[in-house]
């Protein structure tokens, strides 16, 4: 834990129903950071990454790959809610992932690209279907006041997919001048980026359906406070700590009948209509460019550099990845 290296290791070997992926992109998820640097990863030591894309090996198909590995036992399993599945394996926390030349990948876990994704769409697949599950918890209607607290990657995505679902009245709460700007760019007026760190825009903005993309108790008591009458408050961000509501602002979840609900992971089941390949079509339509929130892109042989600049935020980013050489050299 702390210490993150790039060095040679053997092609791992194949299991059964498994294929070798070639890696041709990876991101940096924000939760990777702490996984490197401060909690651990399940087991150690390990090659993380789970937001990745390749080509199988064997036969040169181009793939997108769904991280969770599910039991395929348990209850809900059973159902095919493979997101909340009681035992699950998982790339890049619990097995080794897609910061690797090759990683070995259930068959299973697969989803065959149309030549229209690039490689770098494709790995930006895990966090866009989490975008897509968390909007699909609370079903925001296009006249719905939406407001969206926290742009990092996965805000910024659901943003991205709210004005593709057409949305029409989207805000967002930021506090970083590039965030104001990445928000504009995807086509978000500016008078609907508030800066968070100002406490009056609790008074002057109610919305329909509020987004935590944050994790922290401010960002939650800031959603109660925004939420209308009948509200939807999703819960996205993963804690950064304890989280406490004291009495009055339980009376405000009573009395305005608010709904409070978490959102995990994203849902794969083979399925048109599951995140992953509704994701997938809006990508082959052109309708989405998750491209766009890449800011910094590096070889494998100085992705430490970039696990260390977010580590410190000596500046500011959107998505971080590596890429392969042939991919950086625009081979797909």
């Amino acid at each position: 834990m702390g210490k993150l290296t790039v060095k040679d290791v053997p092609v791992p070997k194949v299991g059964e129903e498994e294929v070798l992926v070639k890696v041709g992109a990876c991101g940096i998820c924000g939760s990777d950071i702490p996984r490197v640097y401060r909690d651990g990863a399940h087991v150690m030591p390990l090659v993380i990454g789970h937001e990745f894309a390749g080509t199988v090996a064997e036969d040169g198909r181009r793939v997108g790959v769904f991280p969770l590995i599910p039991c395929m036992k348990c209850e809900c399993c059973r159902n095919r809610k493979y997101e909340m599945c009681s035992n699950y394996s998982y790339l890049g926390s619990r097995r080794d992932g897609g910061f690797a030349e090759y990683v070995t990948v259930p068959k299973w876990n697969l989803i065959d690209l149309p030549e229209s994704v690039t490689m770098e769409q494709a790995a930006m697949l895990e966090p866009m279907a989490v975008a897509v599950h968390a909007i699909r918890q609370v079903k925001p209607s296009a006249d719905d006041k939406v407001a969206v607290m926290g742009l990092g990657t996965i805000g910024l995505l659901i943003v991205m997919f709210l004005l593709d679902m057409g949305v029409k009245n989207v805000y967002t709460i930021g506090n970083k001048e590039s965030q104001k700007k990445m928000v504009m760019e995807l086509g978000v007026p500016s008078d609907h980026y508030l800066d968070g760190t100002k406490a009056d825009i609790l008074e002057h903005v109610k919305v329909d359906v509020f987004f935590e993309c944050i994790g922290k108790q401010e960002s939650l008591l800031a959603g109660i406070a925004m939420a209308n009458p009948n509200g939807r408050i999703c819960t996205v961000g993963n804690p950064h700590s304890d989280m406490h509501i004291d009495r009055n602002i339980y009376w405000k979840i009573l009395r305005r009948q608010l709904t409070l609900v978490g959102t995990w992971n994203s849902s794969f089941i083979h399925d048109e209509h599951d995140d992953w390949h509704y994701v997938l079509h809006r990508l082959q339509q052109g309708a989405v460019h998750p491209e766009k929130l890449i800011t910094h892109r590096y070889g494998l042989e100085n992705i430490v550099d970039g696990f260390e600049m977010m580590r410190d935020r000596k500046e500011e980013y959107g998505k971080v990845m590596w890429m392969a050489k042939d991919i950086r050299k625009g081979a797909c």
